[in-house]
């Protein structure tokens, strides 16, 4: 995934690096509060059964953001490792 991508389009298990955060006013500043910063790893650990909303680990915390605002950050690079080795890096939960 070498191409420029909203987050909410991740699948489960896979993984990008924060490249520009599209959002304005107070929502901007609360995804930079969370963490959601240049650079970034964020893994999507999970999502709702109608994809809204949806779980991200994001520099290890759990956050969960609706679809909108999440097509508002762009991502960048990244692979498919799996939720699991994304928690703890050793493949257990």
């Amino acid at each position: 995934m070498n191409q420029t991508i909203p987050l909410s389009a991740l699948k489960e298990g896979q993984e990008a690096y924060v490249g520009e955060l599209g959002a304005v006013g107070p929502i901007r500043r609360r995804l930079r509060d969370l963490g959601l910063t240049d650079g970034a790893r964020v893994v999507c650990l999970q999502k709702s059964p109608c994809g809204d909303p949806a779980a991200y680990l994001i520099r290890g915390a759990v956050i969960a953001l609706r679809r909108q605002d999440a097509g508002a950050i762009l991502m960048k690079g990244g692979t498919g490792d799996g939720p699991d080795r994304a928690v703890n890096g050793s493949g257990r939960a």
